[in-house]
């Protein structure tokens, strides 16, 4: 196993940026997300070349130049930030106590936006209908005052999103 040192805190946004800043650390994780357990560094070196790469097969000189980039810089970063654990000696990598947080970053950021934003666009349309409904005279429905219905429909779009952006 390695003898480098990580660190223990978690990483802030800026630190995550600068990780996935780079084309080939963001390959490193994600193709360590798509795996499980652990990765050769050979496996990890070939498909970055070929992403790299135009041609077929891929060239061995890049195949070597990934390869040592990933030895040198890349993969020592991660593990560094600890969002890898590498073990030198069998070359390989899995997936460290920061890997969960980086991960975030590409695959569930956009999706948790996306999610709030549907949830506030049913919410929208169901106070429209509610305020349209209570026009009708139905009994439940127009009982309640329709501005009622707004600010309700307002204030459960603006909680979900104050939870949003502090949790």
């Amino acid at each position: 196993m390695s003898v480098q040192r990580t660190r223990a805190e978690t990483l802030a946004e800026s630190e995550v940026f600068h990780i996935l800043g780079n084309d080939r650390r963001r390959a490193i994780v994600q193709l360590l997300a798509r795996q499980s357990g652990h990765v050769d560094v050979s496996d990890v070196a070939t498909e970055i070349a070929a992403t790299e790469s135009d041609t077929t097969p891929v060239p061995n000189n890049l195949y070597k130049s990934v390869y040592v980039s990933l030895q040198q810089t890349h993969l020592p970063q991660l593990e560094e930030d600890a969002v890898i654990e590498y073990d030198s000696d069998a070359k390989t990598i899995q997936p460290g106590p920061n890997f969960e947080t980086v991960v975030g970053y590409i695959d569930g950021h956009d999706r948790d936006r996306s999610t709030v934003l549907q949830f506030h666009l049913a919410a929208c349309f169901l106070g429209l209908g509610l305020i349209a409904l209570s026009g009708l005279d139905l009994p439940v429905l127009s009982s309640v005052d329709p501005v009622l219905w707004s600010v309700l429909i307002l204030l459960a779009v603006a909680v979900s999103s104050l939870y949003r952006l502090f949790y």
